[in-house]
Formats: C-alpha cells, structure tokens, sequence
C-alpha cells in the first residue's frame, strides 16, 4: 500500500515568499518548503496496482493548466487551529482540474472523499492546543497581507507520502505536463 496524493507544484519565488512568511509568524511546527505544495487529490493509502491503472488513466487525460495565486492566510481545525495555511485564490479552472481528477480516481476504483475542495498550501501545523486562535490571529494581523503574483504550474505531480514522527516526507512518483 502507498499513501498518496494528486498535487501542483510551487515555484521557487512563492517558495521565497512564504518563508519569509513563516520566519515572522510564531510558528512551533513550521512545513519546510520542500513539502510546499496545492493538494488537488488526497487518495489515501492505494495498492500498487491500481496507483498504476490511475497513472495511466491520467497519463491519457488532457489536462489544462489553472492560473494560481495567493491571497490571505488561514486556519483548520476551528477554535483549536490545526493548521496554518496560504488560501490559493478561486480559479475556475483549477476547481474543473480538482473535479476531474477526483472523478477520474474513483472511476478506477479509489474511494475519494467527498469533501468540500479548499485550495491551500498549508505553512505550519499545530498540536491540540498548541496555538490560541487569538494569539495566531494577532500575529497573521502584524504580518500583513500575504499575496503573490500569478503563476500557472507546469506539471501535476503524483505523490508518495510517508509518515514519520517527523512530519510527512514527500516523493514525487509520476508527473503529468500540462497542455498549453
């Protein structure tokens, strides 16, 4: 079984901006920015075979390329933060990308749940009660609006996630280029 995910790619300049981002927030478990990425598809823990039949189901797919860009910061987890993330602006494109390939997953048989799709590149995570929602609040107000210019990614990648008590490590497995 391998834990994976559909996901887009960050380019180095918005890399550059959100650790700046994080160096200035009170952040006690900060993503390092290899793992900096827009999840499109969480697909969970799959068996080879069917990771292979969805490679080429999506290897065959015409997939259009969404224009990204950041526009605030924001939480999960309610009043007990969980996470810290970069909210990815509304883009109709990448909500059609998200849909097709979450369609194209449970075509071949990869149960994805159905949950509403909130584009984001999470910054940092948090334990139970680590972080009080007033004190993130305060300081995401001090650190100002966090933006970044458009880009457009040029592949989707297909992800191996590993689990260590660490934090997550990341490793690309297959990649899908866009069509311009």
């Amino acid at each position: 079984m391998i834990r994976t995910f559909l996901a887009l790619p960050v380019p180095l300049p918005v890399v550059h901006t959100l650790t700046v981002a994080q160096h200035r927030l009170p952040l006690s478990r900060p993503v390092p920015e290899e793992n900096f990425h827009v999840t499109l598809v969480f697909l969970d823990s799959q068996p080879e075979p069917l990771l292979e039949e969805l490679h080429y189901a999506l290897d065959g797919l015409s997939l259009t390329a969404p224009t990204l860009r950041i526009d605030g910061l924001g939480t999960f987890g309610g009043n007990d933060p969980d996470a810290l993330y970069a909210r990815i602006a509304p883009d109709p494109v990448l909500t059609a990308l998200q849909a097709k390939l979450a369609q194209t997953a449970r075509r071949i048989g990869i149960a994805v749940k159905a949950r509403k799709f909130v584009p984001h590149i999470t910054l940092a995570r948090f334990r139970k009660g680590e972080m009080l929602p007033g004190t993130l609040a305060s300081a995401i107000g001090a650190l100002g609006p966090l933006t970044s210019p458009p880009w457009t990614p040029p592949e989707l990648i297909l992800t191996r996630s590993t689990l260590r008590a660490d934090g997550p490590v990341y490793d690309p497995l297959a990649s899908y280029p866009f069509r311009f």
